[in-house]
């Protein structure tokens, strides 16, 4: 049951389903039986959302999440990990966001990265140093904490298109991990995933946005259009065919990003057909081969060279995809 404290914060704090649609975004989507699918992915992060602000118990979190359809179920736990983390924020509290991670929600660890991401987006910059808590084992993949960095550009970018799309503006640099000069690619891989939904999924007009902006930013938005369209789906072989074609000599980028949602959802143990034959059509191999190459390609401890642990396994990644794959 949820106290009056948490019914107060759900009703502070959560958008209404209303307010992430498409519709009530602004966004220049038809809509159609894929959009309605795509548009239910924001709408199940909100649900999870408020049922990680108004639990009492973190046992009654998991068990609403244990409900929630397969194929969605990371997405909730994205939105219960954005409130654990901002509940762990608030004077004397503290632990809650490891738990979850550490229990029922470690085979999303992926998601739940982006939703530490959505919770940054709402917190100032002086508590960031606080929202990754301490987990311990390899299986939680510590260079994918760029991914919550990745979840905070995806919500400037989604709850304010003009100014992070439209504009193209810049972030103010953040030492993420060390490295302030970083932290815009990894804003712009979630920017990235955010014009897939932004545009309905629409491969042509994702095209033309990620075209729209500078050069030098292309390739990390390519990378969150092949994540977003691997993971997140909602399209067909057809047209992936044609993101892929259109991407040029970027395509790279494009199927790296694929890898990474492959890698994701494989670990999950939820891979719905929409993955498989994304990734075939953006990288030319299986869920199977993308999450042992990704495993392959991972750097050692401590490996660097000037740049994130993080984008070492990136660049390894496009490295090792077979060269017809490309």
């Amino acid at each position: 049951m949820a106290s009056a404290m948490g019914s107060l914060r759900r009703l502070l704090m959560a958008p209404s389903l209303r307010d992430v649609s498409f519709a009530g975004r602004g966004f220049p989507v038809t809509e159609t039986a894929a959009t309605r699918q795509l548009e239910a992915i924001p709408q199940t992060v909100v649900t999870g959302f408020e049922w990680g602000i108004e639990s009492k118990s973190l046992w009654e979190t998991e068990r609403r999440l244990s409900l929630v359809d397969l194929e969605l179920r990371g997405f909730a736990y994205e939105g219960a990990t954005m409130a654990s983390v901002i509940r762990d924020s608030m004077p004397g509290r503290g632990g809650r966001t490891a738990q979850l991670l550490q229990g029922a929600g470690r085979r999303h660890i992926f998601l739940n990265y982006i939703g530490i991401g959505f919770a940054m987006a709402k917190l100032p910059r002086p508590l960031w140093k606080k929202v990754m808590p301490e987990l311990d084992g390899e299986d939680f993949y510590p260079p994918m904490t760029w991914l919550a960095v990745d979840g905070y550009g995806f919500d400037r970018a989604y709850f304010d298109p003009a100014r992070w799309v439209d504009d193209q503006r810049l972030d103010t640099p953040y030492a993420w991990d060390g490295h302030p000069d970083y932290f815009q690619r990894a804003v712009d891989q979630g920017i990235g995933r955010a014009l897939w939904f932004i545009h309905g999924a629409r491969v042509e007009d994702v095209c033309a946005a990620v075209r729209r902006f500078a050069s030098e930013r292309r390739p990390d938005l390519w990378a969150g259009v092949g994540l977003a369209a691997t993971f997140a789906g909602c399209s067909t072989a057809a047209e992936l065919g044609a993101l892929r074609a259109r991407s040029g000599e970027l395509s790279g980028h494009v199927a790296q990003g694929s890898v990474f949602a492959a890698k994701a959802r494989h670990f999950s143990g939820i891979v719905p057909e929409h993955t498989r034959s994304a990734l075939h059509a953006l990288a030319g191999i299986t869920v199977e081969s993308a999450a042992a190459l990704a495993d392959d390609a991972a750097p050692p401890a401590g490996a660097a060279d000037g740049v994130p642990t993080y984008e070492i396994w990136r660049r390894s990644v496009r490295e090792k995809l077979p060269v017809n794959s490309l």
